[in-house]
């Protein structure tokens, strides 16, 4: 019976073209624009690493003091002095600072011009915490750590550029004039939202080229190419600004229990107090653990712009609906001498609902499809309204073109449901009496 009511949908579609190509826009114009907006808020609003978000978590302390923070909320990150100190107590089973540099990489060939490169001064628990993937070597260990190694791990990009692609693992790379060993390459990794370096990025960036340790960078004296927050100027000179209640630094730890949370969590409350004991802050002690999603959450990554786009846009798709509604009430009621005729010769009133519903089904069929096309301008022109880190972030893949046809299909036979419910109501003696 389907196959039959679809042939008589479809043909009672062929009768009224310009009413078909009208719902038909309807539908696919609405579709379009959520689903346009749709994929924007999906990329700005996805778990980065699911497989990790619960058991990876973010540390803050109260450097600053109730009077220069807003809700109570701790600075984004935390000094040299407590980050190290936290770090050195081992209260964790893998724990890293991490912070953002700039370096340029000074190819061999000297024809060849430098090039500057986005950086991560990083633990080595940091490779293992966050599951980065390497296509040669690994990462560098513990003990590289402490020695202050002059050891990377650069990406399978810049790998191609300095390397063509090539074994490049043990051999030599020279960074702003300093020769390092390359121990690892990894495959490119940018997980969206950068959830370990949200304040600096805003949540969103291309990713960075090369990683080195952090105590290397600390003595080579690489500032900071993010954020920088001092409640009030540090002492001269690198030692001086490493004293100094100057941010900087952010901290992961990978925990994988409540329990084991809660026993950090007291850690740090006691480290707080012990600061206030012994001078340094006057204020009792503010701590905030949280994991990767909680963290994006309170850093808000999700763009205003996204939210209001999408609630905007399935606001325009309910008035194309309620415009379907109009049209398909119109196409159904003068066809109702023809339901006059098929209830007088025995069709019940859930035949005629199966035939108009499933004849509203081929029109989100067709507006699907168009609303698949208008999709794919509307991401193309997203860089219009979104900054360039987001709107490259939506695209069109196999399950937003399932979600595009299941969301026409779905919300034309929504608006078909009272104008079918009319026709089921046609009296099929009053119809043959007054024809």
């Amino acid at each position: 019976m389907f196959a039959y009511y679809l042939q008589l949908g479809l043909r009672s579609l062929r009768k009224n073209p310009m009413l078909t190509a009208l719902m038909v826009m309807a539908i696919g114009f609405g579709v379009a624009a959520s689903m346009t907006t749709y994929s924007v808020f999906r990329a700005t609003s996805r778990d980065p690493i699911p497989q990790k978000s619960s058991v990876l978590f973010n540390t803050q302390l109260d450097a600053f003091g109730p009077e220069n923070i807003e809700n109570g909320e701790p600075p984004d990150a935390l000094t040299y002095i407590d980050a190290t100190a936290i770090l050195r107590a081992h209260k964790t089973s893998r724990q890293a600072i991490v912070y953002p540099v700039n370096v340029s990489v000074i190819p061999e060939d000297a024809s060849r011009l430098p090039m500057r490169e986005g950086a991560y001064a990083n633990g080595a628990d940091m490779f293992g915490m966050f599951d980065m993937p390497f296509i040669q070597g690994g990462p560098w260990t513990r003990d590289d750590d402490e020695k202050h190694s002059s050891v990377v791990v650069i990406t399978r990009a810049l790998n191609d550029k300095v390397f063509n692609g090539g074994q490049s693992v043990g051999k030599q790379i020279n960074l702003d004039g300093r020769l390092f060993r390359i121990v690892g390459v990894m495959d490119d990794w940018s997980p969206q939202p950068v959830f370990f370096n949200v304040p600096n990025t805003g949540g969103f960036d291309e990713g960075a080229a090369v990683y080195m340790p952090f105590t290397r960078a600390i003595d080579l004296q690489l500032p900071t190419n993010g954020n920088n927050n001092c409640v009030k100027e540090p002492e001269q000179g690198w030692d001086g600004y490493l004293r100094s209640e100057c941010v900087w630094l952010a901290l992961w730890s990978e925990m994988d229990s409540p329990a084991e949370v809660d026993a950090y969590r007291n850690y740090l409350n006691g480290y707080a107090a012990e600061q206030q004991r012994a001078g340094r802050w006057n204020w009792a002690p503010n701590v905030k653990v949280r994991n990767v999603t909680d963290w994006l959450d309170v850093q808000k990554v999700v763009p205003k712009e996204s939210t209001i786009s999408l609630v905007v846009s399935l606001g325009f798709l309910i008035i194309c609906l309620v415009n379907t509604v109009g049209l398909l009430l119109a196409k159904f009621l003068r066809r109702a001498p023809e339901i006059g005729v098929r209830r007088a010769l025995g069709a019940s009133r859930r035949d005629i609902y199966a035939q108009f519903l499933v004849e509203a089904g081929s029109i989100g069929i067709a507006g699907g499809v168009l609303g698949l096309v208008l999709t794919g301008l509307g991401i193309l022109g997203t860089r219009l309204v979104f900054p360039e880190n987001i709107s490259r972030l939506a695209t069109i893949d196999p399950m937003l073109v399932a979600l595009t046809l299941l969301t026409a299909i779905a919300a034309s036979v929504i608006a078909a449901f009272y104008p079918t419910w009319r026709a089921a109501q046609v009296q099929p003696a009053w119809q043959l009496k007054s024809n």
